[in-house]
């Protein structure tokens, strides 16, 4: 009977939001242009001079690049170019049905920075975007200056991995049904968290909304079958590892395995701090990516 009066709910009732106590507005105005990999096309924004050395930021699972870094990109952009694409199924790119590999999002990657002319860059990945940062460094060396990971893993799923798997089914076929239920509860925990600006809270809630289950739930399951144990110490670029001590959707113990695995990284802890530091803490992750930037450039 619950379950019927849900549906019920779901089917019939009205297309209800959050109250906003504020007048709502977009963190930031970046604007952005769209481009073609072959025959798929990618949003990317842009911020900071043309002529600054480049800096790429990728996003995490279920946020696409404004979402992730509209807390960080105004900093950054006062001394670097900003490319914040959007990765496939995510934000204003193209939504691709079927299975795919990180290895996959890396090497579209690969393809946004050559229809942007730019051959060489600074990566930061953040979360999901972390492990495509790392495929992309394994895969095309040449063009990674520096390396830059934070909230990630070498191996991102390697607990509970059954019921991770069983939870990715389960959650899918609810959000075929309805999608708010998992929306609500972001949104109620970066605004219950007061992660998120009141003022910002109708463009979050539309944001989130804005995702197909079948796709995002296709992401978990690429980021599940996600493992660079063997390789990622090869990496030739300087690499800074940013870990959230208190993190527990990207394992802080995941974060200081994938540290261990690289010995000449430097690392940077954001103590107390969650998986949403990004958000939270954005000032700690301007100044490590600034300082790594900076370090033997005699800046």
């Amino acid at each position: 009977m619950v379950a019927a009066g849900w549906a019920a709910w779901r089917l019939f009732g009205p297309d209800l939001q959050p109250a906003y106590r504020d007048i709502q507005e977009r963190p930031i105005h970046v604007p952005g242009r769209s481009v073609f990999v072959g025959h798929r096309e990618f949003f990317v924004r842009e911020a900071g001079p043309a002529e600054a050395p480049p800096l790429v930021l990728i996003h995490g699972w279920a946020f696409n690049s404004e979402m992730t870094f509209y807390r960080v990109i105004p900093a950054l952009a006062r001394r670097y170019r900003v490319i914040a694409p959007d990765l496939r199924n995510h934000g204003k790119s193209d939504h691709l049905r079927g299975r795919f590999e990180v290895e996959d999002l890396a090497d579209e990657l690969a393809g946004i920075l050559d229809a942007l002319g730019i051959s060489k860059a600074s990566v930061f990945g953040y979360s999901l975007g972390g492990l495509v940062a790392e495929a992309f460094a394994s895969r095309t060396p040449d063009r990674v200056d520096r390396l830059m990971l934070g909230a990630t893993a070498a191996k991102p799923i390697a607990r509970l991995r059954l019921l991770t798997r069983l939870a990715f089914w389960l959650g899918r076929a609810i959000a075929r049904f309805s999608k708010k239920e998992s929306v609500r509860f972001t949104y109620t925990f970066l605004t219950a968290g007061r992660v998120l600006d009141p003022a910002y809270g109708r463009w979050m809630w539309n944001a989130l909304l804005d995702r197909d289950p079948t796709l995002y739930y296709e992401s978990g399951n690429a980021i599940w079958r996600f493992d660079s144990r063997d390789w990622v110490g090869r990496l030739r670029a300087p690499v800074l590892i940013v870990i959230p001590t208190k993190d527990r959707v990207m394992h802080a113990a995941a974060q200081y395995e994938l540290a261990g695995l690289l010995p000449g990284a430097t690392v940077f802890e954001i103590e107390g701090a969650g998986h949403e530091s990004i958000l939270s803490r954005p000032e700690a992750y301007v100044a490590a990516i600034e300082s790594f930037m900076d370090a033997d450039r005699g800046a």
